[in-house]
């Protein structure tokens, strides 16, 4: 009797064991319990500590409560202004609602990868290249909330969404780096330029008070002097006055009148010369005289007619006979004669 009490209360002790080790479980501080009793979901959420459930009838989740921190994998898109980027970041969130975690969704790490990697391709679609370099925290708490609106209803709380890298394009990054390289010589051109027009207002001011005082321009000439002698080079100056210059000009101009004058001077000696002189060149032949015109007076017949040249003497005025060719008049003649004596003198020097 008593060996089968023994063994009775042996085997009763070992399956209270096993009872005690299947319903009993421990719960860690940073993790709360969502108990199923046959698949329906209890109302308590067993905390941090010792807990017991139901063999074979209850089911313990265990869900973690800390910050999650999940990298999201590098997405290709198009910006607004049709640039190609790569763009990676990651995301930081926690579990609020535990049994909504464990109820709404399968699996809320795996739901909030995907929905982190969908409104990213969304923000790089919406924004400018200029914006994913420069105005980032814009883009992540526009990031933030597109994720965190689902999330919500899953029991997760977005904490934290930082872009981490934005990759370009070879040519892109050879194309800003022009961009940054213009600007940067712009800006240096226009501080050169202002120093310019600063430099320039001084050197009228210092040009206003040198003409009221001329020695001192003479004094900052051999103080130049000595600033370039000072240094150690083979430099030889010679200070050379601009007066000098200008009276050596006004000296060369009286002497070039002169030689502009002797021309007319032998000319107008010439002249008497050659009316005195009878003209060498064998007498024409008369002209035969047209008839005159009907209606105008008949013109005396020329002894001598010559023609006159037209660079040396005026035009006169000549009467057409019927067969067209013109009459010199009495007036044209006069006014030829000393064009003529004075081709013939040449030949008679010959």
């Amino acid at each position: 009797m008593v060996q089968e009490l023994v063994i009775a209360i042996v085997a009763g002790a070992s399956v209270g064991g096993l009872y005690l080790s299947a319903a009993a479980k421990v719960v860690k501080q940073y993790e709360r319990g969502v108990v199923l009793r046959l698949g329906r979901l209890r109302d308590d959420v067993r905390g941090p500590g010792f807990t017991m459930v139901i063999p074979g009838v209850d089911r313990l989740h265990k869900v973690n409560m800390q910050i999650v921190t999940m990298p999201v994998p590098a997405q290709d898109g198009i910006t607004r202004d049709n640039v190609t980027v790569r763009v990676d970041a990651v995301i930081y969130f926690k579990v609020v609602d535990a049994a909504s975690a464990v109820v709404q969704v399968e699996d809320y790490r795996f739901a909030v990868s995907q929905m982190a990697q969908t409104s990213l391709r969304s923000i790089i679609g919406k924004s400018d290249l200029d914006d994913l370099l420069s105005n980032r925290e814009k883009l992540n708490q526009g990031l933030e909330l597109m994720i965190d609106s689902p999330a919500v209803g899953w029991g997760v709380q977005i904490d934290r969404v930082e872009i981490k890298d934005v990759s370009l394009p070879e040519t892109m990054k050879r194309s800003m780096a022009r961009q940054a390289e213009a600007d940067r010589e712009r800006r240096a051109r226009v501080i050169n330029a202002d120093a310019e027009f600063q430099a320039s207002k001084k050197l009228a001011e210092a040009a206003k008070q040198m003409s009221a005082q001329p020695a001192a321009l003479q004094l900052r000439l051999l103080q130049t002097v000595v600033a370039v002698a000072a240094e150690k080079n083979s430099t030889l100056v010679l200070p050379f006055p601009v007066e000098l210059l200008r009276f050596l000009e006004r000296a060369q101009q009286p002497a070039q009148q002169p030689v502009q004058q002797q021309q007319p001077v032998q000319q107008t000696e010439l002249q008497p010369q050659q009316a005195v002189r009878p003209p060498q060149r064998p007498a024409q032949a008369p002209r035969p005289a047209a008839p005159a015109q009907p209606e105008r007076p008949a013109q005396p017949r020329p002894e001598r007619p010559v023609e006159a040249e037209p660079q040396s003497q005026p035009r006169s005025r000549t009467q057409k006979s019927q067969s067209g060719r013109p009459v010199p008049t009495p007036a044209a003649l006069a006014a030829a004669a000393p064009a003529r004596a004075s081709r013939s003198k040449p030949l008679a020097r010959h």
